[in-house]
């Protein structure tokens, strides 16, 4: 870490939503660039910086910042330069010149203290003397406030994010309660309000921190999965999360049930009985209502769609030429006769075919609707069913207010016979809650998915409950049917799903292993296959091929690999231009991904009917930068689905780059060919189902990289972290209440 003071030379970039800046300082005789957070700086103020020294592709040695602090200019010449800059609203070079010609070394102080004096200078009225004094008043909070965070490590970036929130008010609010920072900042932990708590003196008996500490840790247990946490493990886990006494957690756990903060059931638990269970609100909420809705569906049973099912199984089976397995025609069946069923089975199971045969066994005059959890699964299973398909969030209609927020509920209910939803793995108690409202009594629900992929990244374990609850009627599909001579994808998919190692590597097949002795030489290996020998061997371009990695760090994880993928495939260019965020840099035809959902973002696209305009970007969708205005500071994006989005600073923090992708941000896509590192990592994060995940993504070709002891290490991993959900339960105790 390097300290240092230094002249600013230049502000050579100053962006005013997110406050990244790039100087040119002078420490000595040499300039040199300085990049950060800073706030509105000018030209020969003094400035103390801390940071690190980065070699930044491009632009040469850069000292990153890390944290800083400015000393205000203190003499006459000093304060006209700092005022010329145009830093303070309604204070030009001439203005400047006046204001410190009549009040010299004291300028900043008569500025601060008593502005109405600035009506003295000629040309300044009472109304320009209150904008100026204003102004400066608000330039000066920011840097004290940024000042003043970095002090409890706070990044500057997220110290940005606290001053927009809370205004001129965000250093009292922080410093009477910074456990506030938790819920009402998004990036902000328990640790990082903590840790400011500390710093300014709360006790670690404090209500507030006590409080937070209870809500912060069913919130990280959500984070993993969970609905809710046992009593116990809840005590044990803010016990040591705040090192403070176990009786102390457990009377405020009390005050908080008695408050109604958070939610406590006794369930049924098989180690140790019983237990109680504590849920944030809105989590206990939605898995109610879920297992609620479900029963009332699955008792709602709609007339049989088809009057001659058996005979028009046979005429699909004629038309279209194939023949459906015992099991298969069970799933149609059910399907069809059913108010809820569920089709299950890996890849190669006929699950599409079968939801073409459904199709056509309701009819054309039936109101169907086929839908998924992302964008990209929603265009594989319409062009997979010859059927529209959208996202659940755009057959929702969500709101662009707030995440869950959507036009189609109970009060407004889909106005459909027939509802198809594919990739149910994916959903989370959330979103099924929000789909289930939305759904009238009397229609009919299809649940197509796979049991043994990646559960959803929300809290909740959908698809595995209701398929174990034994309530909701299900067939499960093992026998593979869709196989070309050739091809080795599906069957090692399975393999892998049956703890086997997959045949690698055999003439004329579309699954390799490349063999390597170092993580260094993998990523060389994965860095030369997407580049050239990928392209050449499968006359496809790049932008068809996607790089999985398990994990996000080390030399094959997915921060690196987007760095040298990125500089490979789409390396700077005088005619491309550029738009750096952090130690990110996007450039016109990247391939990026946004990594939230933002239900606020406006987006426009080309559809049958003219130009569309709708409101919402969400986690996974992916896309490419086809315009960047350094002038307007924006950067557009056109997502694989046709929508454009202009990203503005602020929302461009969550766009990344998306050459490599996280296993688990590929659920529901497929891609041509898949490339995955084999290098190793975490144990409990390598494990059969993320592999079994990454491979059934390939529709083409698979090729994995590294070593074959990792990859049997990750087959032979069978070690999947637990999630508490009472799903199954619920449902089976409304079966038992509804019999009796």
């Amino acid at each position: 870490m390097v300290e240092l003071d230094a002249v600013i030379e230049s502000v050579v970039y100053h962006n005013d939503e997110t406050n990244y800046t790039v100087l040119t300082v002078k420490a000595g005789k040499t300039p040199f660039s300085a990049v950060g957070i800073l706030p509105n700086v000018s030209k020969g103020e003094t400035i103390s910086l801390k940071g690190d020294w980065v070699d930044h592709p491009m632009y040469g040695r850069q000292l990153k910042v890390v944290s800083f602090d400015i000393n205000l200019p203190d003499t006459a010449d000093a304060i006209e330069r700092y005022l010329t800059s145009g830093i303070i609203r309604g204070i030009g070079p001439s203005m400047a010149k006046l204001i410190v010609a009549r009040f010299g070394d004291e300028t900043l102080k008569i500025m601060a203290e008593t502005p109405e004096r600035l009506s003295e200078v000629s040309g300044i009225g009472k109304k320009k003397a209150q904008m100026i004094a204003e102004s400066y008043a608000e330039h000066s909070h920011e840097r004290e406030a940024l000042m003043f965070f970095q002090k409890y490590n706070i990044s500057p970036t997220l110290a940005m994010r606290i001053i927009r929130e809370y205004g001129e008010d965000a250093q009292g609010i922080v410093q009477n309660n910074p456990y506030r920072l938790v819920e009402d900042i998004e990036g902000i932990g328990f640790k990082t309000a903590d840790s400011i708590a500390h710093s300014i003196g709360i006790s670690a008996d404090n209500p507030f921190r006590v409080h937070s500490g209870i809500i912060y840790a069913l919130t990280e247990a959500m984070g993993e999965g969970n609905c809710y946490l046992p009593r116990q493990d809840l005590l044990r886990s803010a016990k040591s999360l705040l090192n403070c006494r176990i009786e102390l957690v457990d009377s405020t756990l009390d005050s908080l049930l008695l408050e109604h903060g958070v939610k406590a059931e006794i369930l049924p638990d098989e180690h140790r009985g019983e237990i109680v269970a504590v849920y944030l609100n809105s989590v206990y909420s939605a898995e109610n209502r879920v297992s609620n809705a479900l029963y009332t569906l699955l008792q709602s049973i709609p007339q049989m769609a088809a009057t001659d099912p058996e005979a028009q199984i046979n005429a699909f089976e004629r038309n279209e030429g194939v023949v459906f397995h015992s099991m298969q025609r069970k799933a149609i069946m059910e399907a069809v006769s059913n108010g809820m069923s569920i089709i299950t089975g890996g890849p190669g199971t006929g699950k599409t075919t079968i939801i073409k045969c459904i199709l056509q066994l309701l009819g054309p005059k039936a109101e169907i609707a086929l839908a998924a959890p992302t964008g990209r699964a929603a265009k594989r299973m319409s062009e997979a069913c010859e059927h529209e398909a959208s996202t659940i969030h755009r057959l929702l209609e969500f709101a662009g207010e707030e995440e869950g927020h959507f036009q189609r509920d109970e009060d407004n209910p889909l106005d459909i016979d027939t509802l198809i939803i594919d990739e149910m793995s994916m959903v989370d108690i959330f979103l099924m809650n929000a789909l289930l409202k939305a759904i009238r009594p009397g229609t009919r629900l299809i649940m197509v998915g796979d049991d043994d992929q990646l559960p959803s990244v929300g809290p909740g374990n959908v698809l595995h409950d209701m398929l174990q609850s034994g309530v909701i009627p299900y067939t499960k599909l093992t026998e593979i049917f869709r196989q070309d001579d050739k091809s080795m994808i599906v069957y090692n998919a399975h393999q892998i799903n049956l703890g086997k190692a997959p045949i690698v590597n055999a003439k004329g097949s579309d699954f390799f292993f490349e063999r390597t002795e170092t993580v260094a030489e993998a990523a060389q290996h994965i860095i030369s296959l997407c580049t050239e020998r990928l392209p050449k061997f499968l006359k496809i371009s790049p932008k068809d091929i996607q790089v999985l990695s398990p994990t996000k760090k080390g030399e094959c994880g997915v921060y690196a690999l987007n760095i040298l993928l990125q500089a490979a495939i789409n390396p700077p260019s005088p005619s491309k231009p550029e738009r750096v965020r952090g130690d990110v840099t996007f450039r016109v035809h990247d391939k990026v991904m946004q990594t939230r959902n933002n239900y606020n973002l406006e987006w426009e696209r080309e559809g049958p009917n003219g130009w569309e305009e709708g409101t919402g970007v969400f986690n996974g969708d992916i896309g490419y930068v086809n315009g960047i205005d350094n002038e307007d500071k924006t950067v557009s994006v056109i997502f694989e689905d046709g929508r454009e989005v202009t990203y503005g600073s602020v929302d461009l923090e969550d766009l990344e780059l998306a050459y490599c992708i996280s296993i688990h941000k590929s659920q529901g896509s497929e891609f041509k060919a898949v490339v995955i590192p084999s290098v190793g990592g975490p144990p409990m994060l390598l494990n059969r189902n993320l592999i079994y995940t990454g491979v059934t993504r390939a529709k083409q070709l698979v090729v994995l990289v590294g070593k074959t002891e990792y990859l049997d290490q990750m087959i032979h991993n069978t070690r999947i972290r637990k999630r508490n959900s009472a799903l199954c339960w619920r449902l089976q105790q409304r079966k038992i209440l509804f019999n009796t």
